[in-house]
């Protein structure tokens, strides 16, 4: 049967049902009806004509939301917040005359979307403590493998694969600790009215001050807040959204370095994404190995990346207490920035614990470079032996260039840069051969793997042990 509308490939093929559950309509709505309890039972609890009843009437219907019935209040009402409204007050009859007492739309909305982005954000968390986890176990098991490393994408100094890993791992500790940062920030709206006054509470209240300042801390600890936000026009300022969008942006730069390294090395043949058995590379050409998984992760961090724009705009164009030009946009940018997010942490992995390392090609062009690493080693053998110095450096000089324009026109197979060398006079008494052992280029790289897991990635694992382990499966 073919779908007749369009569908969010975000929900249908990338993302996990979990963070897809998190920005339903059944969770966001299901979220508003909890709100509107809480600042019932604290009403009633500090004096208000609400009773029990009512509030356990409101209670017992938190989730069966007809949607059909509230589309059809919506269509006649205009109004998103009043429809449900009215939908929960046909369920919890007795309630209906207290449901929504003193609040303004943005009481249900702000805060459920508080509650979403801080329950979203620790889905992220999570996620990426497993990815964390997974790339430095990547980097412990190939701290020795030496690897030529490159700057300016050729040849440069040998590194190893796992030191290499740490580099991918770093940024994404860096991404942790904003994540971290923005969920130990966020607060709740509160009970701010349609101006942010409170002057509706205040009302209802007879002007007792301390009464409003009580029910707002016991609507925000009822959803897990100790905080809430001090003084707000009509809305959570929006530079929330943008900050927390910035953070996951950040985190899609780290997945687009990572996937393009990845993509990097598999076409040069070092490094495979996991590749299943019936996997088809090619519609076309069978023999083809597509780096997809990375592909794929760099397609959608490039999404993620260009939200905060959406978001800053938002905030910078609030008009004073607020204007309703926020809605929309903000509907669309942070449920799609959070699933492509959780879509990214989802390839990450799934590719990372399978990682192929292909060892031979690796030693391989190790080999074909290291002549060039040895060089320096092999100067200061040539001084030790009586040489000048300087007279060394222009004979290395000058038959590295020959044996580069030999390889290159294809006159040699290889690199000949040492058969070229022992020809010379100035290395005749130097023993070439001995400075052939890759590991002695890699510097502190194995050291520097090590280091950085025990003083970077042991806190976290301490931190988190339930989350560490993780693997995920793809949809496609």
């Amino acid at each position: 049967m073919t779908s007749q509308s369009f569908d969010n490939v975000l929900v249908t093929r990338y993302a996990s049902k979990e963070m897809s559950r998190l920005w339903s309509s059944q969770t966001r709505y299901g979220l508003w009806r909890r709100l509107w309890l809480a600042l019932a039972k604290a009403e009633h609890e500090l004096g208000l004509p609400i009773s029990e009843e009512q509030v356990a009437e409101m209670a017992a219907h938190l989730d069966d939301i007809d949607f059909p019935k509230v589309a059809d209040y919506e269509k006649k009402l205009r109004h998103d917040v009043m429809a449900h409204v009215h939908a929960f007050g046909d369920v919890a009859p007795k309630a209906r005359p207290i449901i929504h007492l003193g609040a303004t739309s943005c009481y249900v909305t702000d805060n459920g979307d508080l509650v979403q982005l801080r329950d979203a954000l620790a889905q992220i968390r999570d996620s990426l403590v497993g990815v964390i986890d997974a790339m430095a176990t990547f980097a412990n098991t190939w701290k020795n493998q030496p690897s030529l490393g490159y700057t300016h994408y050729q040849p440069a100094q040998l590194v190893t694969v796992g030191k290499r890993a740490t580099l991918w791992c770093q940024d994404l500790l860096m991404d942790l600790q904003e994540v971290e940062r923005r969920i130990a920030d966020l607060k709740f709206l509160g009970v701010k009215g349609t101006t942010g006054t409170q002057a509706s509470f205040l009302a209802l209240f007879d002007n007792d001050h301390a009464k409003v300042v009580e029910l707002e801390k016991r609507v925000a600890r009822d959803f897990g807040f100790s905080e809430v936000i001090p003084v707000s026009g009509q809305t959570y300022t929006r530079k929330i959204d943008s900050q927390i969008l910035s953070t996951l942006a950040q985190l899609g730069e780290t997945a687009h370095k990572f996937g393009t390294d990845m993509r990097l090395l598999s076409h040069d043949r070092e490094l495979d994404e996991p590749f299943e058995s019936g996997q088809i590379g090619s519609s076309a050409m069978a023999y083809k190995k597509n780096p997809m998984r990375s592909e794929r992760m760099c397609s959608l961090a490039r999404f993620v990346m260009a939200q905060p724009q959406a978001a800053a705009q938002t905030a910078a164009t609030q008009w004073l207490e607020r204007t309703l030009d926020d809605s929309a946009v903000r509907r669309l940018i942070l449920p799609q920035a959070f699933l492509a997010t959780d879509a990214i942490l989802r390839i990450y992995l799934n590719v990372v614990p399978g990682i192929v390392v292909n060892t031979a090609i690796i030693d391989r062009t190790v080999r074909r470079e290291l002549p060039f690493m040895a060089t320096e080693n092999l100067m200061m053998a040539a001084v030790k032996a009586g040489a000048d110095r300087q007279d060394v450096h222009e004979v290395i000089r000058e038959k590295s260039m020959e044996a580069v324009k030999a390889y290159k026109s294809g006159e040699s197979a290889d690199i000949d840069l040492l058969d070229r060398l022992k020809q010379t006079a100035t290395f005749a008494n130097v023993d070439l051969e001995s400075a052939m052992n890759a590991s002695d280029y890699v510097g502190r790289s194995a050291q520097q793997v090590d280091e950085f897991i025990a003083t970077e990635v042991e806190p976290i694992r301490k931190r988190y042990p339930q989350l560490l382990s993780q693997m995920a499966e793809l949809h496609v």
